[in-house]
This record gives C-alpha cells, sequence and structure tokens, in this order.
C-alpha cells in the first residue's frame, strides 16, 4: 500500500570559498593569532561544501548531518562577511528539470549567499524525503524516523516558500518558487500524516482515531493534488506529471481507510445500514484506485480487508438486522485530527554544529564599531586640535612680542639662547634639504593615487558599458541587475576618494605657499652660529634694564607658559591613550534589539571616557588665555622702558622673524610627514578598493557568461518561425520512394444512378447476382423482351453492377475481378492490358471525338473475337 514521493537533490557547481573569503580576512584583521585562525577557519568551511555538496550523498542521517552543518555555517557566516561585496558567484542547476540533447538543463548563477543557502535547504529537505522514504515501516523506529523527517522536508520547503523571493531580490527556477516548493511542503506533510495513521493502526488505536487521522491525511493529499492541478507552471515537469496519479490514489486510499474504521464505529453503534454504506462508499474508491492508478500503488490488501467487511456486513444485515442503507450524501461526515506539522526552521538544525567563525563579529557589529571609532577618532582630532591650536597661537603671540628673545638680547650684539636653540632644532631636524625632499615626494604620492582611482572606475565604466549594450540588445531577457545600480555604492565610495585627494592638493598648496614665505628664514637659521650673529642687526646695549621688575615678572610668566605647554602635552598623550572598545556592548544591544543604535551607544561611552579631559583641555586653555592677557600688559611696560631707535627696532623685527620661521618649520615638517602617512595610506585603502572593483567586475563577468550561455540555449531552442498549419495532403505523407506509386482513384457510386441516354447498338448486359457469381452456374441471359432481336445469345458484353447490388461509398481499387458486386469496369485510357480479358475495344478517341463511354463508329461492328462465356471466380474484396 505505501508508496512514498521523494524529491531530487539540486547539484550544484564548484566554488571556491578560500580566495575571496581569505582576502577579506588579510584586510580586515591585522596579521597575528587572531587572523590565522580565522585563514584556518575559511579552509575548513570550504572543505565542508565540497563534503555537502561536491559529491553524491547517501540516504543516511549521517549525510543529512553534513548538510545541516554547511546550512547552519552558512547562516553564522552570513553577518560576518560582506558577501554583497565579495561577488561570490554560486550557480545551480534545477531539480526537476533534466535538460535537452541541445540546451542542456536549467541553472542559475547568482552572487548571493541567500541564493546559497535556499539551494542549500531545499536538498536538506530532498534528502530528508529520500531518507524518510527509505524507513521500515514494519516498526516503530522506522514509523517515528519516516515522519520526523517528512516533517522536517516540509518546514524546510515551507521556509523556502516564505523567504527566496527577498533572498534572491530576482525571479528563481522553478524548483524553488512558492509555488513549487509550496507543492512540495503539502506533500510531505500528507506523507508524514499518512505515516501516523500507518502507526495507529500498528499500534492498534480505536477506530474513531485512526478514522479522523485518515480523513485528515485524505484532505491533506487532496488539497497537494489540487496545488499541483491547478497551477500552470507546475504540470511542464515530468516529476509532477508522475507525482498527480499517486496523489489521487493516495487521496482515494486515506478516504477508504478513513470509512473502513468509521464503520467499524457504525457496527460497535448498532448502526448497520450506515456500516454498509460506508463500506460500499469505501469498495468504490479501492475500485478506482484500482482501475486507473494500478501500476503507481497497490490496493490489494486493503481492498481484500475492504470486501471482507462488506461480505460480513451485508450477511448479517440481510439475516439479522434488515436495517436501511442510507445513501452516502446523507452520512455524517468523518471527523478529522492532525497530528503533524512542518518543522520550523530554527539555527542551529544540527545539534553537533560548532560555528567556525566565533570569536569574529558580526558585520552590522563591524560596521558599528567603524562607526563607533570614527566618532571616537574625531573627539581625539578635536581636543588635540585645540591643544595644538592654543600652542600655535601661544607661539605667534611670543613671536610678535620677540620673546623671549628680547628679554635674552639686552646686550644687543649677540645672539639670543632660544634663537640659538631654535637653530640647532632645525639643523637637527634636516633643515631645508628635508623639507623640499618630502615636498618632491607629495606630486609622486597624489598621481599613483590618481592613477589607482582612474583604473578602478575606469572597470566599473567598461563593464557597465557591456552591460548597457547587451541590455539593449536582449531587452527583457537581460534580467539580471544593471551595472548601474550595482556599483552605486562603489562609485559613491570613489566620488569620496576624489574629493579627498581634490582636498589634499589643496591642503598641500597652502604648505607649500607657507614654505616660500619662510623660507629664507628657515635657511638663515640653519647657518653656524658666527653667521647667523653676523646676519642679526647689532643696537646699542640697554644694559639699564638688566634686573628691571618688569623684565622679572615677563621671565616668570614666560615660564607659567613653558609650563601650560608641558601639561598640555601630556593632555595630548593621555587623549590618545584612552581605550575605547564598544564591542560587548554592541553584541549585547544585537542580542537583545536584533538591531544597534550605534549614535546614542557611542556618544554615551565617548562622554563617559573622554569627559573628565575635555574639561581639562578647557581649563589649560582658559589658564593660557589669562596667561597672554598678563604677558601683553608686562611686555607694553617693557616696551615703554626700552630705548628705541632704527637699528634696534630692525634687530627685533629679525629677531621675530627668526623665531616665526622656526615655528613655521616645525609645522610645515610636520604636515608634510603626515602628508607623506596620508597618501601612502590612501595608497593601501585605494589598492583594496580597486580589489574590490575588480572582483566584483570579474564576478559580473562571470554571470554575464552564464547568462550569454544560458540566453544562446534558449534562443536554439525557440522554434525558427511561427506555427503554421500544414496541408492534409501532408500530414500523414511518408517518403515517396518507400510508398510505391500512387494507387488509382476509387469510383464512387450512388444509391439510384442517374438515368442516361443508352448508346446505340450497344449489347445489354447480362444480369449478375452476388448468388449466382458463388454458385459456379453460368449467368441466365436477359429476357427477350429486354434485349434486342438482332443480338446474338452467346454474346458476351463486359460485366456490369446488378441493380440490386449495394450501393457503396467508395469502391476497391484497380483492378478488381469480374463476377463480384463491388465490380466496376475501369475505363479503357486507364488500364492498357486489359484486352483480352472479356473488355469491349475502343477506338482511339480523336480530336473533337467524345468521351468515353460512346457510341462505336457507325456501321462497324465489335472485330474482337467472340467466345462462350466463362465461369468467373468470386474473390473477396481486397
Amino acid at each position: 500500500m505505501a508508496t512514498f514521493i521523494s524529491v531530487p537533490l539540486k547539484k550544484s557547481s564548484e566554488v571556491d570559498l578560500v580566495k575571496p573569503l581569505s582576502k577579506f580576512v588579510t584586510s580586515a584583521y591585522p596579521a597575528g593569532e587572531e587572523q590565522s585562525e580565522y585563514l584556518r577557519a575559511v579552509e575548513e568551511l570550504n572543505k565542508l561544501r565540497k563534503s555537502a555538496l561536491g559529491r553524491p550523498l547517501d540516504k543516511h542521517e549521517s549525510s543529512l548531518e553534513i548538510l545541516l552543518r554547511y546550512y547552519d555555517q552558512l547562516c553564522s557566516v552570513e553577518p560576518k562577511f560582506p558577501f554583497p561585496e565579495l561577488c561570490l558567484t554560486f550557480t545551480w542547476k534545477d531539480a526537476f528539470d533534466k535538460g535537452s540533447l541541445f540546451g542542456g538543463s536549467v541553472k542559475l548563477a547568482l552572487a548571493s549567499l541567500g541564493y546559497e543557502k535556499t539551494c542549500v535547504l531545499f536538498n536538506v529537505g530532498a534528502l530528508a524525503s529520500q531518507i524518510a522514504s527509505e524507513q521500515n515501516l514494519d516498526n516503530d523506529e522506522g514509523l517515528k524516523a519516516a515522519a520526523k523527517f517528512y516533517q522536517l522536508a516540509s518546514g524546510a520547503f515551507a521556509h523556502i516558500k516564505d523567504t527566496v523571493l527577498s533572498a534572491l531580490n530576482r525571479e528563481p527556477t522553478m524548483d524553488i518558487s512558492p509555488e513549487t516548493v509550496g507543492t512540495l511542503s503539502q506533500i510531505m506533510l500528507s506523507q508524514a500524516q499518512e505515516v501516523f495513521v500507518l502507526k495507529a493502526t500498528a499500534d492498534k488505536m480505536k477506530d474513531a482515531i485512526i478514522a479522523k487521522l485518515a480523513n485528515q491525511a485524505a484532505d491533506f493529499y487532496g488539497d497537494a493534488f489540487k496545488q499541483c492541478q491547478y497551477k500552470e507552471n507546475l504540470p511542464k515537469y515530468f516529476y509532477f506529471q508522475e507525482v498527480l496519479p499517486v496523489l489521487a490514489a493516495k487521496h482515494c486510499m486515506m478516504q477508504a481507510t478513513a470509512e473502513l474504521h468509521q464503520s467499524a464505529l457504525a457496527n460497535q453503534k448498532k448502526r448497520f445500514g450506515e456500516e454498509i454504506a460506508r463500506l460500499q462508499h469505501a469498495t468504490e474508491l479501492v475500485k478506482t484506485v484500482a482501475s486507473r492508478y494500478d501500476e503507481y500503488v497497490n490496493v490489494k490488501d486493503l481492498s481484500d480487508k475492504i470486501s471482507r467487511a462488506l461480505t460480513a456486513a451485508k450477511k448479517d444485515n440481510d439475516f439479522i438486522y434488515h436495517d436501511r442503507v442510507p445513501e452516502v450524501k446523507d452520512l455524517e461526515h468523518i471527523g478529522k485530527a492532525t497530528l503533524v506539522k512542518a518543522t520550523a526552521i530554527q539555527v542551529p538544525l544540527s545539534q553537533k554544529f560548532t560555528d567556525l567563525f566565533e570569536k569574529m563579529v558580526p558585520m552590522e557589529v563591524q560596521q558599528s564599531l567603524s562607526m563607533a571609532s570614527s566618532r571616537r577618532a574625531e573627539m581625539v582630532n578635536r581636543l588635540v586640535g585645540s591643544l595644538r591650536e592654543a600652542t600655535n597661537l601661544c607661539n605667534g603671540v611670543l613671536a610678535s612680542l620677540n620673546l623671549p628673545a628680547a628679554l635674552e638680547d639686552l646686550s644687543g650684539d649677540s645672539v639670543p639662547q632660544s634663537i640659538l636653540e631654535k637653530s640647532r632644532a632645525v639643523v637637527q631636524q634636516g633643515g631645508l634639504h628635508s623639507i623640499e625632499q618630502l615636498i618632491k615626494e607629495l606630486p609622486e604620492l597624489l598621481q599613483r593615487n590618481r592613477e589607482i582611482l582612474d583604473e578602478s572606475l575606469k572597470m566599473l565604466d567598461d563593464e557597465e558599458t557591456t552591460d548597457n549594450e547587451l541590455r539593449a540588445k536582449f531587452s527583457q531577457r537581460w534580467n539580471r541587475t544593471p551595472s548601474g545600480d550595482l556599483y552605486k555604492p562603489l562609485r559613491a565610495e570613489g566620488g569620496n576618494f576624489r574629493s579627498v585627494l581634490d582636498k589634499a592638493v589643496q591642503a598641500d598648496q597652502v604648505v607649500r605657499d607657507r614654505y616660500n614665505s619662510h623660507c629664507e628664514m628657515i635657511a638663515l637659521l640653519c647657518k653656524p652660529e658666527n653667521e647667523l650673529c653676523s646676519a642679526i642687526p647689532s643696537a646699542n646695549p640697554a644694559k639699564t634694564l638688566q634686573g628691571s621688575e618688569v623684565v622679572n615678572v615677563l621671565k616668570a610668566q614666560l615660564a607659567q607658559l613653558d609650563e601650560i605647554k608641558r601639561d598640555r602635552e601630556v593632555l595630548e598623550g593621555e587623549i590618545k591613550s584612552v581605550t575605547f572598545d564598544m564591542t560587548a556592548k554592541f553584541l549585547t544591544a544585537l542580542a537583545q534589539d536584533g538591531a544597534i543604535n550605534e549614535e546614542a551607544l557611542s556618544t554615551t561611552e565617548l562622554d563617559a571616557r573622554y569627559g573628565t579631559h575635555t574639561q581639562r583641555v578647557k581649563q589649560n586653555l582658559r589658564a593660557q588665555e589669562d596667561l597672554l592677557a598678563q604677558v601683553q600688559t608686562s611686555h607694553q611696560e617693557f616696551a615703554a622702558l626700552k630705548q628705541s631707535n632704527a637699528e634696534a627696532n630692525d634687530r627685533e623685527e629679525t629677531l621675530k622673524k627668526l623665531a616665526s620661521a622656526h615655528d613655521s618649520y616645525i609645522e610645515i615638517s610636520s604636515n608634510l610627514k603626515e602628508g607623506t602617512k596620508f597618501y601612502n595610506d590612501l595608497t593601501e585603502i585605494l589598492l583594496k578598493f580597486q580589489n574590490k572593483c575588480s572582483d566584483i567586475v570579474f564576478a559580473r563577468k562571470t554571470e554575464r557568461d552564464e547568462l550569454l550561455k544560458e540566453l544562446q540555449q534558449s534562443i536554439a531552442r525557440e522554434p525558427s518561425a511561427p506555427s503554421f498549419s500544414v496541408p492534409a495532403y501532408q500530414s500523414n505523407t511518408s517518403d515517396p520512394a518507400a510508398a510505391g506509386p500512387t494507387p488509382a482513384p476509387r469510383t464512387v457510386f450512388p444509391l439510384q444512378p442517374q438515368a442516361k441516354a443508352p448508346p446505340p447498338a450497344r449489347p445489354p448486359p447480362p444480369s449478375f447476382t452476388p448468388q449466382a457469381a458463388s454458385s459456379n452456374t453460368t449467368p441466365s441471359p436477359a429476357p427477350a423482351s429486354q434485349a434486342p432481336p438482332s443480338l446474338p445469345a452467346s454474346s458476351n458484353p463486359p460485366p456490369m453492377a446488378p441493380p440490386t447490388a449495394p450501393s457503396q461509398a467508395q469502391g476497391p481499387p484497380y483492378p478488381t475481378y469480374q463476377g463480384y458486386p463491388g465490380y466496376y469496369q475501369m475505363p479503357m485510357a486507364y488500364n492498357p492490358y486489359a484486352y483480352g480479358y472479356n473488355m469491349p475495344f475502343v477506338h482511339y478517341q480523336g480530336a473533337g471525338q467524345a468521351g468515353y463511354p460512346g457510341a462505336p463508329p457507325a456501321q462497324q461492328p465489335y472485330p474482337y473475337p467472340q467466345q462462350p462465356p466463362q465461369q468467373q471466380p468470386f474473390y473477396p474484396q481486397q
């Protein structure tokens, strides 16, 4: 009785997961133990895919376990890798379409991990159905296993039905379309319910329970049959054409089973007429199965069981109860009981699953961490930038006041100590040569980055142009995602890089202009002390200011400024060294809420980490502002006391320029080093961007080639011209050489021949009947009243159709035989070989001569020799 349906597996092409995943790991994680661990996990994932999809799978739970582990690993790894950017293309064939000689089977290639997950889950359901179909249903363990696997298969197909369209974002192949997998889910659920019917029967449960279970199974099979029958896409598959009769048979068998057990319940309730009616209905159902679907299912055991029960029930009712047998439509409906449910697909499906990338955080967390890191960098740069800006302001103010050089230059003829220290600092850092070398390298670094960016965008442009050309050529058949839509994020990223480079060029120009304005003084600072001293103008001594209270106040204030600068350097180091790790908080938020509010979490954590440092920065800046105001007031008093003249003013101006040149040198050198580091770092980023563009272009090229191949195959399978009606004379014509010559046309005689003028001087034919032809007797001559007196009795005219012979729509083909009622004389023009067989001679028809039949020439007897009548044998019509 048990004939169960299983689903074939989908087949996949080989895919190399190692290269793209390893490239991401090496680019996203620094070299070390963590990176090595992830690289080993990538190798294991690739091996797991080969085990699950790269070889034929046995119909055993161990094979299903491998598929479940691979599916769980895909679900685990999906949020941890940027698969849309990696452009891994997965190719799968249609499970049901076997292809053709020229076209091959239908397959689809997509750069989507969701497509891979969907196809793997389809194989999970297919293999589960195959394992369930192989179970031994004669024991309890086999029944339980079969029910479990059928419910798993139903759940897998139902999950695909709900998620396939969102996972693929395009039309799937027919085997994983929502209509197909929905039907398969219903079939698997029906078979699981049938297994419970078998188990209830084996456990000898109550008839009422078995009847309800069987009736529910019949409903399930009926729904599955309707889905197969009324959905236009399904019957074109040979697989579903084979499934349809099985579903119809199972529906009838489950309904018959329900009626059988319900009849037993009616017998227990003393409703003997109802018992017979239900058994009769069950008999009709199994007879339908036996007559229509005998080659698909075996219904003999169930039929025998129902027949025995019906015979016994009729016998008891006829002799004992005499209960009225109601109509089937008047019977109570049998109840229903559902014991099966599609297994919910919740990861992990495998009990032995271990995440290979357990320590790797999901991509959403990685993106949130990146954004949080950007916020932290922004805050650190803001705090450090305000500190450095304050330092530059302080140095600028002191340089404009010629401090502390003015306090050191009271003699007026020597180089101030602060200027000498600044000169030594410039020389130690390389002087003009180092700055010129850095300035010279910047354009080369800039050009290199521009070339990388231009080449990356050019690859996208070329591929998009090709895609647009093919889309214009194939129109709606070119049904993949347009390159313009797919490349929008990459183009936006490239635009950001372009903007960054343009801003960097402007910043480079500012640094170059500043260097040009201070180049002369920086060169002076690089000279030896004696040349520096001779280059600075000398002035009259101001020894009267030595030991002055104003000088002492200024020196104390300058010392306080130096102390503030040192505190600022310490504070800057502390700000840069603050640890800021949001991984745990982001993971917790993702687990609890399913999403990460990065901005709120990061802002709160930044305020907690950097709140104290922000207050200290504000205090430092406020203290410097107050102190600079005091320094300016004290310098005004100092300048009023100091004797001023032209030489002194020139000397002071030169010292100011030297101090400003030192500060500018330090800043320019720092800016150029930062610019060089920026360009080098940007080169690595652009190379990753170039690799990303190269990978996606290569994946698109592969997808394009696959789609072109499919289009070529579909075009080859299409008819070259529209359908047209074939003429009737060509529809059944075989090879003319093999068929032989065309047979002669058949003569058609009406039921009552129309009267024609008799030909002159033509003897009347003798009258033949079928009995005379078959009795070996000579036909009798016509009566004398009907024959002309001049005609001899022994004349032998050609035989004609007897008046009493039945009319035929079509006579036999020529030649035929005389004496048979269906014989009609053939015109002489068609059979020149008939002379000598009692056929009349017909003269050659000349131009203007009447056609046959016609009168013989006047005064000319028939010249053929007169022979006595001969017996004509009878032959049946061929």
